[in-house]
């Protein structure tokens, strides 16, 4: 059952929500004087305007919201998000076409990082902290959702959480998930400001080091300079990010038991966790020695940089110290499986994220278990639990419509003439929200040059990517719409 003005209301609500970040961003321009204000203020005023109106046509004294409502209302935030966090780069005139404009949104909303902008040197301060402030907020996620809003409309925050939460099991650490979201965004928002402080003290300045902050625990990737991090010329600036890196790859939940709660081991222990740090290690090695030997770098070189582009592509965010895209061709094979693992569930990053694949990894090992000891009864284990056919069912699944959806965007992209390394990076870039893809567009600034059909499809795959696929392709279902 659908409740259309409970909808409303909340799309209303965020919108309005989303016209209160945008306020950081009229300081800013006021600050610096760089010339958006206008921009800005006519952007806020009409966000303001909007979500007044949705919330007044959406009053009602229904407070609930059905599991229907929530996938609805789920992906029309992102894309409302997008299209109106796109005005102001369009009325500034920074970016005069409206599908850049979106692209730009959707990126930063996705935290995926993947930018038209050639040389972001040219735009305004305010433009590029709303810019990184869009990621920050898409870093969020569920946790926005709930801590703004749902806890006005009573249990329905449980459905908008199972919404953007298909597919994997989130620790708890409350009965109620509006607390469990304040705890996570306690930790979220503490990261951030410690991140900023280490920055600065490494030689960032202030701005700099803010927006690096929320990009990186967002693990969105967008800098504030066109070189990106190898711009400041600093190994302690990238060992900061490497480490703040892959604490936004794991499970905010972990992390407040271990910061908060003095949980340190509960964290140690925790097989997703094994598997997501084995497999950096494992990447960074395989990375590391491949650099040593083809490239020359001498050993601490090779380690850092082998180890900030693992970490920075596994967790998804797309920071970049070197162009990778002149390695050794096998190099950027190593780096697409990065991509493809990902990091923890409950953590801000995309792709297939570290439980799933050590899930599959646990399946396969059984199959040939099985084949040997056809009779037996062999459950699949992580740590002490056993997960469920349905979970196992569920992972692939998703696994088929990962694989699937890259599939298609790579025929979609060599239709439009790109060779098979640059429409395979950029497809899967686009289903993990990393942002530089391969080849040519290792770069994430690189996508100014591709056709507007295929930026329109790249916002689909970004989007889909990033709410785990079921939540967006079940609108498109016959099922979904039926009454019953």
């Amino acid at each position: 059952m659908f409740h259309p003005k409970v909808i409303l209301r909340i799309i209303g609500l965020l919108l309005e929500i989303e016209a209160l970040f945008m306020i950081s961003s009229i300081a800013v321009s006021l600050y610096y004087n760089d010339g958006m204000l206008k921009p800005f203020i006519y952007t806020f005023a009409i966000m303001v305007v909007c979500g007044l109106s949705l919330t007044y046509l959406g009053y009602s004294k229904e407070r609930n919201i059905s599991r229907k409502d929530g996938y609805i209302v789920v992906t029309l935030c992102w894309i409302i998000f997008s299209l109106f966090g796109a005005i102001p780069y369009y009325i500034s005139g920074y970016l005069p076409s409206i599908t850049d404009a979106f692209f730009e949104t959707m990126a930063g909303f996705t935290t995926t990082g993947a930018s038209v902008v050639s040389n972001l040197d040219m735009l305004p301060r305010s433009l590029l902290f709303w810019r990184i402030m869009t990621q920050w907020m898409g870093g969020l996620g569920i946790v926005f959702f709930t801590v703004a809003v749902l806890p006005i409309f009573g249990l329905g925050d449980i459905h908008l959480f199972a919404a953007e939460t298909i597919g994997i099991a989130r620790a708890k650490l409350h009965p109620r998930i509006s607390v469990t979201a304040r705890w996570i965004l306690t930790i979220y928002v503490c990261l951030t400001l410690l991140e900023a402080v280490c920055l600065k003290f490494a030689g960032m300045g202030y701005f700099d080091a803010l927006c690096h902050a929320m990009s990186t625990m967002s693990t969105g990737g967008i800098s504030t300079k066109s070189g990106g991090i190898a711009a400041f010329d600093s190994p302690l600036i990238e060992y900061i990010i490497i480490v703040f890196m892959l604490l936004g790859g794991t499970n905010f939940s972990l992390l407040y038991m271990a910061s908060f709660k003095g949980h340190i081991g509960e964290l140690l222990r925790d097989p997703e966790f094994k598997a997501y740090i084995s497999m950096v290690l494992i990447f960074t090695v395989v990375i590391c020695g491949g650099l040593y030997f083809s490239e020359h770098l001498n050993g601490e070189e090779s380690f850092r940089t082998s180890l900030f582009q693992t970490v920075s592509v596994i967790t998804t965010t797309g920071f970049s110290t070197v162009d990778y895209s002149q390695w050794t061709p096998i190099l950027w094979l190593v780096l697409s499986a990065a991509m493809f693992v990902g990091a923890c569930s409950g953590s801000t990053t995309g792709a297939m994220k570290s439980i799933r694949v050590a899930i599959l990894g646990r399946v396969m090992i059984n199959e040939f278990k099985r084949i040997v000891h056809p009779n037996a009864i062999i459950p699949v284990r992580m740590g002490r639990r056993i997960i469920s056919d349905q979970i196992q069912s569920t992972i692939m699944a998703f696994t088929l419509l990962y694989v699937g959806m890259v599939i298609v965007g790579i025929f979609v992209n060599m239709s439009f003439g790109l060779d098979l390394v640059d429409a395979y990076g950029l497809s899967l870039s686009s289903v993990s929200n990393v942002g530089p893809g391969l080849g040519n567009y290792s770069s994430p600034n690189a996508m100014a040059t591709l056709p507007v059909v295929l930026k329109w499809f790249y916002c689909f795959q970004m989007l889909v990517g990033r709410l785990e696929f079921f939540a967006v392709l079940l609108l498109f279902t016959p099922m979904f719409w039926k009454r019953q």
